[in-house]
């Protein structure tokens, strides 16, 4: 860890709604003038989009039907924990880019004179010397495993984790509208998925300085037949704090700046769901203020 250069890592899986933080960090930062280097947890998958489907139809003729994003085969996750290290002993790295789409590939060709198309990824580059501090958006933000540990060089960690069955309620409609996935190819993958789930995603939200967890107040007992998600004002948000006194948590505050919050645990506040976002920035804003204080 670093009090010179802090590293903020934000951690959900596929689907689990990760941009909600992406966007109270945003605000935040442009809030307190905090220039982050924004670190995009797919850059650091080992395959391109060919390599990988390439990849899972080999693990698949062998006998593996559980290759997945979600696992150690499937990334480079000593190279996440040495650009965590690096940036916190020096304030600089190594980043990439992994494009999703025509208008990030383009985006990227022009400012790099390359031709990649989506589904590839930018060259390896310096990380700008000039940057606050550093924040990882993505699957593994604070894994941990055989031969890695990222999560050790985290200053603030952050989980974002519905329930399991809103997860994959939005993964289905995400993956099917911006995607056009069947609904049979997206249970599929969810299952191929699980081992990895298990061993590799679930562990970090125990790793986690702060975890914001939505579970729906409406009957969600069959995820694959939902029709529609939950909105913010159907859920509820509950918030756990491993330690309130590391960060210097104010329960009555929070209550006060809430409405219709309340503490369920000594460490956990619970608020409406469509509060998610506000809730975060009056959170992590004077958090991420003292950090850079330090």
């Amino acid at each position: 860890m670093s009090t010179q250069h802090p590293v903020v890592a934000v951690t959900g899986s596929s689907g689990a709604g990760t941009s909600t933080v992406k966007r109270a960090f945003e605000n935040i930062f442009h809030r307190e003038g905090i220039n982050p280097v924004i670190l995009e947890g797919d850059s650091f998958h080992r395959y391109d989009r060919a390599a990988m489907k390439e990849a899972m139809q080999k693990a698949e003729a062998a006998g593996d039907h559980t290759f997945s994003h979600f696992g150690p085969e499937a990334n480079i996750f000593e190279k996440l924990e040495e650009t965590f290290e690096t940036y916190g002993k020096t304030g600089t790295g190594e980043k990439r880019y992994y494009l999703h789409s025509d208008e990030e590939a383009a985006e990227h060709n022009a400012r790099l004179g390359t031709d990649l198309k989506p589904g590839q990824f930018t060259p390896w580059e310096p990380m700008p010397d000039s940057s606050d501090l550093l924040f990882y958006e993505g699957l593994h933000g604070l894994v941990k495993g055989e031969g890695y540990d990222a999560a050790k060089h985290v200053d603030l960690g952050i989980g974002v984790v519905p329930i399991v069955n809103l997860e994959w309620i939005q993964k289905i409609f995400r993956d099917n509208a911006e995607r056009g996935y069947s609904a049979e190819d997206i249970v599929h993958t969810i299952l191929r998925r699980m081992p990895d789930y298990v061993n590799h995603i679930t562990p970090q939200f125990s790793r986690t300085d702060i975890n914001f967890q939505r579970v729906p107040t409406v009957d969600t007992s069959n995820p694959f037949i939902a029709r529609e998600i939950p909105t913010p004002d159907e859920s509820f948000v509950v918030i756990r704090f491993a330690d309130p006194e590391k960060f210097q948590i104010d329960f009555q505050y929070l209550l006060a700046m809430l409405p219709n919050s309340f503490m369920s645990r000594r460490n956990t506040i619970v608020a409406p769901g469509g509060k998610m976002q506000m809730a975060m920035e009056i959170i992590l804003g004077p958090i991420i203020k003292r950090m850079i204080a330090k």
